[in-house]
């Protein structure tokens, strides 16, 4: 699960649009494909950073694993960032706020979502909610054939076997999807807090508002076991791939690529996590199940490009 600029990218461009206009124009064609290069190892990046998260769960529990994850991504992103607290209205204070309890709900539903099911279903039910998202704003008819296509993905990948809701815990698919409600809230809040603050100043602030809200449930549910050393390193681990290298890396390939080509790539999220859930985990998926994966993300790059135009 990302945390960053990919987050908003999946199911519109709208925080992408934003990101660019403080990135810089993009460049010339010429830069472009670079640019993919760097789309492709940021979602990596965040990816396998999901199945590291998975990793530490027999350690410290998904809600401790997400607390330490918020805390160290906000502590790098302030120094990173530092952001200016002074000069904000109640307005702008309001929508960080709301940024990042929504920021934190994705990312603790999320991980709650992926101690239950495998990686790539995760993903793929967490992308219905940028997708709906989509489709609701492009006002278009023919967005629906790319929710249809989504929904028929969806009823492949619950049509029992391997990994099919048949067999998924429910609750896992239910947290997937309510990941994915916050997502879509995500997207909405993270454009207005970019058109607030300046460069990545809403976004380390609004981490630093997630951190806030999940440390004492993180510290109630895992307590010490935050604290173990080892625990804590591989919390920074995952706190770079999560946040410090793939938002980095984004930042860079909007100074090359057009917003609605990285929405594009982006939607490429659950095809990535399930080949990290595979590799990482172990995470073997049946045939329909990297169908219906398939289908989600051609219905999310249909729907981004349709409301692209």
């Amino acid at each position: 699960m990302t945390t960053t600029a990919s987050t908003a990218s999946t199911g519109s461009t709208e925080v992408t649009e934003v990101t660019a206009r403080s990135a810089g124009t993009p460049a010339a064609p010429r830069g472009r494909l670079g640019g993919v290069g760097l789309v492709v190892a940021g979602a990596l990046s965040t990816q396998f950073g999901s199945a590291v998260a998975a990793l530490l769960f027999p350690r410290a529990g998904a809600l401790g694993v997400v607390t330490l994850r918020l805390v160290l991504s906000a502590l790098l992103l302030v120094a990173v960032c530092r952001p200016r607290l002074r000069g904000h209205s109640r307005a702008d204070w309001a929508v960080v706020c709301g940024f990042g309890i929504a920021l934190g709900g994705m990312n603790t539903l999320f991980y709650q979502a992926i101690e239950r099911i495998p990686l790539g279903p995760a993903v793929t039910l967490e992308v219905l909610g940028p997708l709906a998202l989509s489709v609701i704003a492009s006002r278009r008819l023919a967005s629906l054939l790319w929710a249809a296509l989504a929904l028929a993905g969806v009823f492949l990948l619950g049509g029992g076997g391997a990994g099919g809701f048949g067999e998924l815990n429910l609750a896992g698919a239910a947290f997937a999807l309510g990941a994915g409600a916050m997502w879509a809230a995500y997207i909405l809040l993270s454009a207005r807090a970019g058109a607030r603050f300046p460069k990545a100043d809403g976004l380390a602030l609004a981490m630093s508002v997630a951190a806030l809200v999940s440390l004492p449930i993180g510290l109630a549910s895992a307590g010490g076991a935050l604290l173990v050393p080892s625990t804590l390193a591989f919390g920074l681990v995952l706190a770079a791939m999560s946040s410090g290298l793939p938002y980095s890396l984004e930042l860079f390939a909007l100074r090359r690529l057009p917003a609605s080509t990285f929405a594009v790539l982006m939607s490429l999220a659950p095809a990535i996590a399930a080949l990290a859930g595979l590799l990482v985990l172990g995470q073997e998926l049946a045939a329909p199940q990297w169908l219906a994966i398939g289908l989600v993300v051609a219905a999310s790059i249909g729907a981004v490009r349709m409301g692209r135009r």
